[in-house]
């Protein structure tokens, strides 16, 4: 324990003990200045009001109750309500009440409805007494005139910070509602994505396998390999994802500091292909336009959008090819899946029911792009999608500027 843990007292003595001094300066002012006027007693107590601000913040209605004490001191303790004041129609002393009116504007503001109506009840109910009983002459009127609007806008004040701060925290609410369902649409379109794609391939090299098992053994074998590698991946994916969930949550994941494998992204198409060939469509996949690497979002999205409409020709679409296109233009990324399978009643129907087209549509939604997906004239399913790309000329600009800089 250190000197100053020592010296210092804790919250609630310091409280009571400003409290107490803030009783004991009304004392003085009330029995030890009897020859200044109501007026100079009323400013004195309301600079002394301010040792009540450690209890105001611990008691409120304690620190009400100190303030009322205080202030009806001072006002029936001062010369001009003893003796009468020279002007009858204001008489300072009663501006001490001040002070009861800020700590019922900040009761008001931070307490229940049902404290803050005992509150106010209590606080009108003395100041008005008070003024009934000590007030003389025109000056009751005077006094009351300005002691219910006092009080009426400290309480309005309370009510105004009450509901800014009720509002505030609903909407810091509904901005954590909204993240933790965009969070659970991001991790449920990862999941769909990555799980959907491979569960349909492991089922179509399963049947394959179990046919030829037993008339072409190395096709079996064939098969058996490519459902150990899809699932192993489909494995490898789901590490990556759960390790993710646990750093962001700071469990053991996080703590540990395991290395994560990147994100799938326009490199990994043709790896892609080559396990949909497997699993008996075969993949023609086309490049154009000034191949860049993209940032990862859209890289990612981007290889989610081919993932998933592969999956479906596999599934619906009934033919054995299909072609992939991504094309690089000045600012966007265009992917382009195209089958010539039966078209709208096979590809279309059952992939419409689930959840494969609405993911695509969210995924390119967030980036702000654009999605066509439908049934070809001549035949078969095409699934188009436009992604915006950054500028690629601005980093090459910047250099040029900051080399005219230097060469200047």
């Amino acid at each position: 324990m250190d000197a100053e843990t020592i010296i210092r007292p804790p919250g609630r003595v310091g409280a009571w003990a400003g409290a107490a001094a803030y009783l004991l300066v009304v004392g003085l002012l009330v029995g030890g200045a009897p020859r200044a006027s109501g007026t100079v007693h009323a400013a004195a107590s309301l600079l002394a009001a301010g040792l009540l601000v450690g209890l105001v913040r611990r008691g409120p209605l304690a620190a009400l109750g100190t303030a009322l004490l205080g202030s009806t001191a001072v006002v029936v303790g001062t010369p001009d309500t003893l003796h009468g004041s020279a002007d009858a129609s204001f008489q300072g002393q009663f501006l001490a009440y001040l002070a009861v009116d800020l700590i019922l504007g900040f009761i008001v503001a931070t307490r229940g409805r049902r404290g803050s109506i005992v509150a106010v009840g209590v606080s009108c109910s003395v100041q008005l007494l008070v003024i009934g009983a000590f007030a003389g002459g025109d000056g009751l009127t005077v006094h009351a005139v300005i002691a219910l609007p006092a009080t009426a806008a400290s309480c309005m004040a309370g009510m105004l910070s009450r509901e800014r701060r009720e509002h505030t925290a609903a909407l810091r609410a509904q901005e954590v509602a909204e993240a933790v369902t965009a969070e659970r649409l991001r991790i449920a379109r990862e999941l769909h994505d990555m799980v959907a794609h491979s569960i349909g391939i492991v089922a179509i090299q399963a049947g394959v396998g179990s046919r030829v098992i037993e008339t072409q053994p190395d096709q079996a074998r064939e098969a058996l390999r490519a459902i150990e590698a899809t699932s192993r991946e489909t494995l490898s994916g789901l590490r990556r994802t759960l390790v993710a969930l646990r750093q962001a949550d700071g469990g053991p994941a996080a703590a540990q500091g395991s290395p994560l494998a990147p994100s799938p992204g326009l490199a990994d198409i043709e790896r892609l292909a080559a396990a949909t060939a497997d699993a008996g469509v075969r993949v023609e996949v086309r490049r154009s336009g000034d191949q860049r690497p993209v940032p990862a979002d859209i890289g990612l999205s981007a290889y989610r959008i081919v993932q998933e409409a592969l999956t479906n020709v596999v599934r619906h679409a009934g033919t054995g090819r299909c072609r992939v296109a991504i094309g690089f233009g000045r600012e966007e990324l265009c992917v382009e899946v195209v089958d010539d399978g039966p078209g709208a009643g096979a590809a279309a129907g059952p992939a419409s029911h689930g959840f494969g087209l609405v993911g695509m549509r969210e995924r390119v939604g967030l980036l702000r792009g654009h999605l066509s997906a439908g049934p070809r004239p001549g035949g078969g399913f095409r699934v188009a999608a436009r992604l915006p790309l950054p500028a690629p000329v601005a980093a090459s600009g910047a250099g040029s500027a900051a080399v005219a800089v230097e060469g200047r």
